[in-house]
């Protein structure tokens, strides 16, 4: 007889593992707790889906995780990006990579993957349940519905999403499991500085930028409440756990030109432009140079040696006092969640409550920015898809 599955959670995760399951010949039941299925990938990206990243190495792949890098390397040897690129290709949907290795469907919607998943499940006989909720789950397995209905099934797997908070992860709490402590991963730095948040809109690209012991580079976005971007997004993500420790209270530094000798390229600018002011000669965006310059009369030729060391220091090793985070309430990411001692990477099978499987964020695997979390969930669910359809 086919297993009987059920599926907690419509997201990447849930209906990749769903889908993968039924084409397998499994009897699949998805319950979403909303009204809608996929909402984290209909506003992921703005709009676009970052569905996975242009890198192909599996290892290389692995390394762009700070939780998880380790279990990710065995798993994305059996369904990589490229097989990711290649399942939607199957299925009509076409990506295309951006200069920074990000993929999205050449479409640039959303609507693309939802209705290619949706879609695809239904073809796979896939059942599809919204506003179902789940409030208990009895090991043998009896799961019981916020609706009032309670199914029977041979296997569940746990799709719900990120720990925003440790009752996020209750059903596997209720079933044996542990958590990692959820703390929240890529965000946005605040930065009360005036000066600074009057540049709002403004890219820099690249930037150098260290704290509590962790060091990015990329690029950088000034926004109306602090910094943000592709190379603060990464850094929260390597410091989840050390920045939350410290309450979101820090010193950032930034170097505005890394890889560049900043005192000789000053010192040229001196003896070729000495008889401009020096906020007309810029070496980044001119809003942001009128400002770390701070001097708008002062011509080159005036510049001393102790100005120049000033400016040398303002340009690379500036100190903004970060005094919190702000985040995407849809859209971010979460550091912790099931403990990954206690599932077996092989299957996605828990080591504590047999029959029970896991796929994407309510494990304790969090990515950087661009592509890589929904990559893990497309991963995690294929194989576990495959195991619970044996």
């Amino acid at each position: 007889m086919s297993p009987r599955i059920i599926v907690v959670g419509g997201g990447a995760a849930g209906f990749f593992a769903a889908i993968t399951a039924a084409e397998a010949g499994a009897e699949v039941t998805i319950l979403e707790k909303t009204r809608e299925f996929l909402g984290k990938v209909r506003i992921s990206g703005g709009g676009r889906c970052n569905v996975t990243h242009a890198l192909f190495d599996p290892r290389e792949f692995a390394r762009r995780y700070p939780r998880g890098e380790r279990e990710l390397i065995g798993l994305l040897q059996r369904f990589s990006a490229r097989d990711t690129v290649e399942w939607f290709a199957r299925r009509g949907v076409e990506l295309k990579t951006e200069p920074d290795g990000r993929m999205f469907p050449v479409t640039d919607s959303s609507q693309t993957i939802v209705d290619c998943l949706i879609n695809s499940a239904k073809a796979a006989g896939v059942k599809l349940r919204t506003a179902c909720g789940v409030k208990e789950i009895q090991r043998g397995f009896r799961v019981t519905c916020t609706t009032g209905d309670v199914i029977g099934c041979d296997r569940v797997l746990l799709a719900t999403g990120g720990c925003r908070t440790e009752a996020g992860g209750a059903l596997a709490v209720a079933l044996g499991h542990s958590l990692e402590p959820p703390v929240p991963s890529l965000f946005t730095f605040h930065i009360e500085l005036p000066w600074l948040r009057e540049l709002a809109g403004i890219a820099v690209e690249p930037v150098e930028v260290s704290a509590v012991g962790l060091h990015e580079h990329g690029a950088l976005l000034v926004t109306h409440t602090g910094l943000s971007g592709p190379v603060i997004l990464r850094l929260s993500a390597w410091g989840a756990r050390e920045m939350q420790a410290v309450e979101y209270r820090f010193p950032l530094l930034v170097n505005w030109l890394p890889g560049q000798d900043v005192a000789a390229l000053l010192e040229q600018q001196r003896r070729e432009h000495g008889a401009k002011l020096v906020v007309n000669t810029p070496l980044l965006p001119a809003r942001l140079w009128e400002k770390l310059v701070d001097a708008p009369t002062l011509r080159w030729s005036q510049v001393t040696r102790a100005e120049l060391h000033r400016l040398v220091q303002r340009l690379t090793r500036m100190e903004l006092p970060v005094t919190g985070q702000s985040l995407n309430k849809d859209e971010f990411v979460t550091c912790g969640g099931v403990r990954l001692r206690e599932v077996n990477f092989k299957t996605m099978e828990s080591r504590i409550c047999p029959g029970l499987f896991f796929a994407g964020e309510l494990l304790d695997i969090d990515g950087i920015t661009g592509g890589f979390n929904f990559q893990a969930a497309w991963t995690t669910g294929w194989i576990a898809g495959k195991a619970m359809a044996l």
